[in-house]
């Protein structure tokens, strides 16, 4: 079995979204073997269809600038690209994201684009089992879990692939504990 940790960046606003619509605009990935190896890593900015400007907000958040996404594949290619490197007509698979916000954003995007969805079935909420795990009253974030596990933060908040190499170190230490 190899473990998918991905995290997502989106299109984003103070407040609501135009058109109620959020995108996907980065999809970061580190695969992983049973064993907790790693075997590559993914890393894809994504062209928004609807929303095609980023918002001030976007930018100054990820550090997401609009010609990167503008000179990106739209979400279609890119989804494929994931599901290629990821080989999940191959092998076996988990996803795990920090939260079920990133697997609810893949989700809408491949619904708004007509694309199948039922490869998103084998999951992990990293932050609920991480929660249910270290028996907390509530669930915490990334920072403050790593900060607990004695781990730094390493890159750029809210960019994809860093987001995901920082779920890489929370999942490894507790690799033989997980419930899934």
């Amino acid at each position: 079995m190899n473990f998918l940790l991905y995290d997502l960046e989106a299109t984003c606003w103070r407040g609501a979204p135009p058109n109620n619509v959020q995108e996907v605009i980065e999809i970061g990935a580190i695969k992983l073997n049973r064993f907790g190896e790693e075997l590559g890593s993914f890393n894809q900015f994504v062209k928004p269809q609807i929303n095609r400007q980023l918002s001030a907000f976007c930018t100054e958040l990820t550090g997401i600038e609009q010609d990167q996404v503008e000179r990106a594949d739209n979400f279609p290619k890119v989804i494929q690209k994931f599901l290629d490197w990821a080989e999940i007509y191959e092998e076996e698979y988990l996803l795990v994201a920090w939260g079920k916000e990133d697997r609810i954003l893949l989700r809408n995007d491949s619904i708004l684009h007509d694309i199948d969805h039922e490869w998103l079935d084998p999951y992990l909420n990293l932050k609920r089992a991480y929660k249910q795990l270290k028996r907390l009253n509530k669930p915490i974030g990334l920072q403050k879990a790593l900060t607990r596990e004695g781990f730094e933060f390493e890159g750029q908040p809210h960019r994809a692939i860093d987001d995901a190499i920082n779920t890489v170190k929370i999942f490894r230490h507790y690799l033989d504990e997980w419930a899934f």
